[in-house]
């Protein structure tokens, strides 16, 4: 009888199964230490500011990137972001990282659906396969491929020392006409220069082409035009020459450098770029002075004839891009043909992938530089759920943002698919049906900033319902209806709304009141409030666009609270106001006013060190010496809100415009943020809400808010309601585009729209008070507010 081997000792490798952190010390971060599973999904919760992006992007995505970098040689790294090492004592455990944010998808005005996932590809594999006629290889569909990329002779060596030429041609899909762009444009003239000056008057109006700026002075050097001459005195050859010239080579200061007209150049810098992407004041300058209209040539298809002349079953490729997600995934579900079966599973998969993730109603064609944030980073998920690497964590920034309360279990569905891959899945979020699917909770606080930064519990959903954490507590939070609701003082009346999906929407927004437009991602809300509303005289919008600052940046810049305090200190100290800018006259001269020295390394990562002299405080010491209502300006800077909203408001530092901003501050939650603080250290909410306190100081009757509840935790949002009840209350209209229940609630009118997205949506399917639309519970949204008030 043959004796059985004992079992094996567990292999070493598989007990690598925590990601363990160490006196993690990154921002606000205080000494944190936990163990976090693998190949599991953890949820990270906590108030705003409390530390879980620090946390979660700042130290343990950031250090698992910055080693991956490492790993590439140093001449490849010149070419990456520079990384930094973060404050922690101990990682172990990290495996690749892969963060999924926010952040809106590359304005590449090229870039669309299609060729952000790689379906557009599929496509045109498939239509150099099937299509008829046969056109060319995959690259005769491609409107990023010119129709002739090269033309010339190439020499080919042959036996005996011979050489043989021969003509090269490269056929692509791309329409001559508008160069793949799928509109062109007409450039008016008179809002590029004012011909009554001269090019040393000042003449250009165009944003960044001043008088002593780079680009003027090549047109003045060229030695084509005379600078001081108006331009309506130019000759026929000089205002050519002005405009349209040719790439030409000029010597200019010593250099060597390629002149152009103006309007070739205003092409290249403004043009080739999304418009929707554009800094305010650029997009301004291309709205006035530059006319969009579809090319007539390929009728905005950005295709040539001959791509667009082959078919499969009487659809061309345009077609196919342009048909809605879930409808082109029903016809690519009726081509069975054997011979490129494998490539139709893959793309079938891909566009399956689109409509369970709530994203059927985009086409493939829809430029990416349109997408919303949410919509941008669930079709990053898309190209992850392809991916045939496991044993990655993925990193995920609330993704249910921008998704109605119907779409959230779809989220959760694709976020448990990749867990099920074998991949570790780490989540901020703040909402109760996202933190519900987690197998891991971590939550942190207890309050936000300084008074945050601490773990105060880890382990499971019914661990932290029973916690007594502020988010334990707030978990099973419910809405209650508005006993009475306010009487509209007048309506805003949009007739015949067609933009995007709307299907000639006709609706009467009530005035003085807080009206919420809601309905499924896709349904036309924004379309609605941003077509028909937003952009109008009295119209105060605060959109989803993200702000972005340089380490330089703070609250009190960004808000312009820095002025009256400069001012308030000048007066103070009978001194100039510009001492107290670390930007300017004040500024420590070791480190330039930034508290830090950067010492760049050449290849290597730079450093950065705290100044020495000015001990990080970013002033000079002789600054220091002067003080308000007993602090010096660095004391006053790194104050938090709260605490400067007193120090304003009464004694001898009472600055009213100082006091007035910061109380804005307060109210929409940032009691907690330091003045100083960098905007770089602020997360994704803290920044739209920094937005908002900004805006909220506009003149104007009606405020349109875009989803404000981003970022907030399930404690905040009654502050956020108790600001939106004192802007109506202060006689403002304010519009909310919302999916969050607790705001549908508290409306005094609901307009729903759907009643799917796409196509299927662009109709008012429900107008009237918070209380009829759950008494009707025939809309989505009326059964989801049905299920979520008490």
């Amino acid at each position: 009888m043959t004796q059985r081997k004992p079992a094996p000792s567990q292999n070493p490798a598989d007990s690598h199964d925590l990601i363990r952190v160490r006196g993690a010390r990154e921002n606000n971060l205080k000494d944190v230490s936990i163990e976090l599973p693998k190949r599991r999904l953890t949820v990270f919760t906590g108030v705003s500011g409390s530390g879980k992006s620090s946390l979660v992007f700042g130290t343990i995505a950031a250090e698992s990137q910055r080693m991956i970098n490492e790993t590439y040689s140093t001449f490849v790294q010149g070419f990456m972001p520079t990384l930094g090492r973060p404050e922690v004592d101990v990682l172990e455990g990290l495996t690749t990282a892969i963060i999924v944010d926010q952040e809106r998808m590359g304005a590449n005005s090229r870039s669309t659906v299609g060729t952000a996932t790689d379906a557009n590809a599929m496509l045109r594999v498939l239509f150099s396969r099937l299509g008829k006629p046969h056109v060319g290889s995959s690259n005769a569909f491609s409107f990023n491929v010119p129709s002739v990329r090269g033309v010339g002779q190439i020499s080919v060596e042959k036996g005996g020392g011979k050489t043989e030429k021969r003509v090269f041609t490269v056929n692509g899909g791309m329409c001559s006409r508008c160069e793949g762009m799928g509109s062109v444009n007409d450039i008016d003239l008179a809002q590029l220069y004012d011909d009554t000056k001269s090019l040393s008057e000042g003449a250009l109006t165009i944003p960044g082409y001043t008088v002593d700026g780079w680009q003027v002075r090549i047109f003045a050097a060229s030695g084509f035009l005379d600078p001081d001459k108006p331009i309506r005195k130019y000759t026929k050859k000089e205002l050519h020459d002005f405009l349209y010239r040719e790439p030409t080579k000029v010597k200019f200061e010593s250099m060597n450098l390629t002149y152009e007209g103006l309007v070739p150049r205003i092409q290249k810098s403004f043009l080739s770029k999304d418009v929707d992407a554009m800094q305010p004041h650029i997009r301004a300058f291309v709205e006035r002075a530059v006319t969009f209209t579809t090319c007539p040539e390929c009728g905005g298809t950005r295709l040539n004839e001959a791509a667009r002349s082959s078919r499969i079953k009487k659809v061309n490729i345009a077609e196919a891009c342009s048909m809605q997600i879930n409808e082109l995934a029903e016809w690519v579900r009726g081509l069975k043909e054997p011979s490129v079966a494998p490539l139709l599973a893959t793309l079938l998969r891909t566009l399956d992938s689109f409509v369970e993730i709530g994203l059927g109603y985009l086409s493939l064609d829809r430029p990416s530089g349109t997408l919303s944030g949410g919509e941008s980073q669930r079709i990053q998920m898309i190209r992850h759920l392809g991916s045939s690497l496991t044993d990655v964590t993925y990193v995920f920034d609330e993704p249910t943002i921008g998704l109605h309360p119907h779409d959230i279990q779809r989220m959760n569905g694709l976020l448990l698919r990749l867990r099920d891959k074998g991949n570790t899945v780490l989540v901020v979020e703040h909402k109760p049906e996202a933190i519900e699917i987690a197998d891991h909770v971590v939550d942190l606080g207890p309050g936000a900033g300084t008074a945050g930064g601490e773990v105060v519990f880890e382990g499971t959903v019914a661990g932290l319902r029973a916690s007594g954490t502020l988010t334990g507590r707030h978990l099973d939070d419910r809405a209650a209806l508005k006993p009475s609701v306010r009487k509209p003082s007048g309506v805003l009346k949009v007739r015949g709304a067609s933009a995007h999906n709307l299907q000639k929407v006709d609706v009467d927004i009530p005035l003085g009141v807080l009206v919420v437009v809601t309905g499924v991602a896709g349904s036309g809300k924004s379309s609605l409030i941003h077509g028909s509303v937003s952009g109008k005289d009295g119209v105060v919008s605060v959109d989803q666009a993200p702000i972005r600052g340089s380490r330089r940046s703070n609250p009190a810049t960004y808000t312009d609270l820095l002025e009256p305090i400069r001012k308030a200190f000048a007066k103070a100290n009978g001194v100039k106001p510009a001492l107290f800018s670390a930007n300017s006259e004040g500024a420590c001269p070791v480190c330039n006013g930034a508290g830090v020295i950067y010492t760049d390394l050449a290849m290597m990562a730079g450093v950065a060190t705290v100044c020495e002299e000015c001990e990080g405080r970013r002033f000079q010491a002789a600054v220091l010496e002067y003080r308000l209502g007993g602090l010096n300006i660095a004391e006053v800077l790194d104050l938090p809100v709260k605490d400067a909203v007193a120090f304003f408001g009464a004694g001898k530092a009472h600055t009213p415009a100082a006091h007035a901003i910061l109380t804005r501050m307060s109210d929409v939650g940032l009691g907690y943020l330091r003045l100083g603080q960098p905007l770089t250290t602020l997360s994704g909410g803290e920044r739209q809400r920094l937005k908002l306190a900004t805006h909220m100081g506009a003149d104007g009757g009606v405020y349109v808010l875009d989803e404000p509840t981003t970022g907030l935790h399930l404690a905040d949002v009654e502050q956020m309601l108790g600001l939106l009840d004192r802007l109506v209350d202060s006689g403002k209209s304010v519009i909310v585009i919302e999916h969050h229940q607790a705001v549908m609630a508290h409306a005094d009118w609901i307009i729903d729209l759907g009643p799917g997205a796409g196509h299927d949506g662009g109709r008012i399917v429900f107008e009237g008070t918070p209380a009829h639309l759950v008494a009707a519970k025939a809309t989505l949204t009326g059964k989801h507010l049905a299920a979520y008030v008490r």
